[in-house]
């Protein structure tokens, strides 16, 4: 479904809605849990799972998972590597129809819990899991779905959960030259659908507070080069298209600032990947820097600045190979596509 321009509310998040924030699992009861599984795991004679270790604990995981499925969720939820629900990201979304409370077991539930949080930096996990609790309604995180493909314990395979403001993808390198398994979405809606301009309670604001940091560092010229009228439409995948070598970017080149202005930007940078694992935003990291970190462009846009306070919030990072969207008005959204080349 096509987006309206800002600053109208996005159609895809529904309307406003009465909000449960349920407690994640407590850390000991997951930890335990954890424990049992992998040592599960290492007891287990039935084919070696060497060939996957790249992701670490949450690819382990997603093999352990897939062997727990029933013939009847196996149906539902694992399909071929190249089918094309793996390929895809959306704001508001279920990959599959059948939700993780309602499909699975309670250990199998709590197995996806440790999936979805070891994707993420040990800094920041207990805070997205509660991001994604608070913005899927009375049924927290057990309102997202999953979907498997491919052959985790044989080959290439990729994990992939979706939900209210997430999709997240782990696929141990499978997809290759893709940073994330593919194109990620996050997003949040703290207060109520439409925030203020301070954004209270968002677990992703700070991202916008050092990009507008970065943005005072510019001069008079240099904002003129940066500040634009209005940012992308989200429209499914091809909100994260990648323009390729060559692409007229719009907004300001790293090329054409200061080294102490590439050092904001490139703050800025490291605050988006905090969130993630090591692994996965070295990655992206490293796809980045092979195309040249000049070459990425910052953005900011008039539309959408909750308050009219100059406090930009919709911005973004594009480079040849990677977008970095984040809008923020009503609430945040943030799309995020990063390749080895494009």
């Amino acid at each position: 479904m096509k987006t309206p321009s800002l600053p109208s509310p996005c159609p895809d998040c529904e309307t406003p809605r009465i909000i449960v924030v349920h407690e994640p699992l407590p850390q000991i009861e997951r930890r335990a849990f954890l424990k049992k599984t992998i040592g599960a795991l290492a007891a287990t004679a039935i084919a070696p799972l060497a060939h996957a270790a790249k992701g670490g604990k949450s690819e382990t995981l997603v093999q352990q998972f897939a062997k727990t499925l029933t013939e009847a969720q196996r149906a539902k939820v694992w399909f071929p590597f190249d089918d094309r629900k793996r390929t895809l990201v959306d704001n508001n979304w279920h990959i599959v129809d059948e939700k993780v409370g309602a499909f699975f077991t309670k250990d199998q539930q709590a197995m996806i819990r440790e999936i979805f949080l070891g994707l993420h930096s040990p800094e920041y996990a207990e805070k997205v899991m509660q991001q994604v609790v608070h913005d899927s309604g009375k049924a927290g995180f057990e309102d997202s779905s999953i979907a498997l493909f491919g052959e985790p314990e044989s080959g290439k395979f990729e994990f992939v959960l979706t939900g209210r403001h997430c999709t997240r993808r782990c696929d141990g390198d499978s997809v290759e030259g893709a940073a994330f398994g593919g194109p990620i979405f996050y997003g949040h809606a703290a207060g109520s659908f439409n925030e203020t301009a301070e954004h209270p309670g968002n677990a992703y604001w700070y991202q916008a507070k050092r990009a507008n940091a970065a943005f005072q560092m510019l001069d008079g010229k240099q904002r003129e080069k940066a500040l634009l009228d209005r940012g992308r439409e989200e429209t499914g995948n091809s909100t994260v298209k990648l323009q390729g070598k060559g692409a007229n970017i719009e907004g300001l080149a790293v090329a054409d600032i200061t080294k102490d202005q590439r050092e904001g930007v490139r703050g800025v940078l490291s605050d988006l990947l905090a969130p993630f694992r090591k692994e996965d935003a070295d990655e992206a990291l490293k796809y980045v820097d092979a195309a040249g970190f000049d070459n990425v462009h910052m953005a900011f846009y008039k539309a959408g600045d909750i308050g009219k306070d100059g406090v930009w919030d919709v911005w973004q990072l594009e480079g040849p190979n990677m977008v970095w969207y984040f809008r923020g008005a009503p609430h945040v959204h943030v799309w995020v596509n990063i390749a080895a080349g494009a």
